[in-house]
């Protein structure tokens, strides 16, 4: 692929397959109906940092500084309640936040953040806010009572990499493949 054919890149934290199992078993009870659109569990991840249509060159270059500045330990990261974008009584957006392990996310963001403007992108515009999107709604609605009355997910996900995603976009929506894996 040459500089000038680009490809759209993000970062993310993906879930282990024992995860994204607890957490489907979890959505599927009567009380977790989730309303719009729910994300596949094959899509779920957290993103870390989106990159957007990115050069050759670009994607070495930020994963040259991921290789040689992302000191994170590996980590243990829980889950926290649901949430949503831009707030629940206009949901277009229906996440599931994080707790326990947020602060190695955020770490992981600001380095992702240099590593992408390093490479020539712009600085990102909204503040970083770890999540893991469960649906899209459209036309908004008020998931109030959703949100108050959804238990914390129970299962934890142990996170040793950040994983480069290609976003390949189609009529059943993107698809995800990997194209490199950073170990912490």
């Amino acid at each position: 692929m040459g500089d000038r054919l680009t490809e759209r890149l993000f970062l993310a934290v993906a879930l282990t397959d024992d995860v994204a199992h607890g957490l489907a078993a979890f959505l599927t009870d009567e009380t977790m109906r989730l309303p719009g659109r729910p994300t596949p569990p094959d899509k779920w991840h957290i993103t870390i940092r989106f990159l957007g249509s990115t050069s050759a060159l670009q994607r070495d270059r930020v994963l040259e500084f991921l290789d040689e500045h992302l000191m994170v330990e590996p980590f243990t990261l829980s889950f926290g309640s649901l949430g949503a974008f831009p707030k629940p009584s206009k949901a277009t957006v229906l996440w599931l936040g994080t707790d326990r392990g947020t602060q190695y996310l955020a770490t992981m963001g600001e380095i992702a953040e240099v590593a992408a403007q390093a490479a020539g992108f712009e600085p990102e515009d909204r503040p970083f806010h770890p999540h893991l999107t469960l649906s899209r709604i459209r036309p908004p609605m008020n998931v109030t009572d959703l949100i108050e009355r959804v238990p914390r997910f129970p299962l934890s996900l142990d996170v040793d990499r950040l994983t480069l995603l290609r976003s390949n976009l189609g009529r059943g929506g993107a698809t995800y493949e990997i194209v490199e894996t950073i170990q912490l």
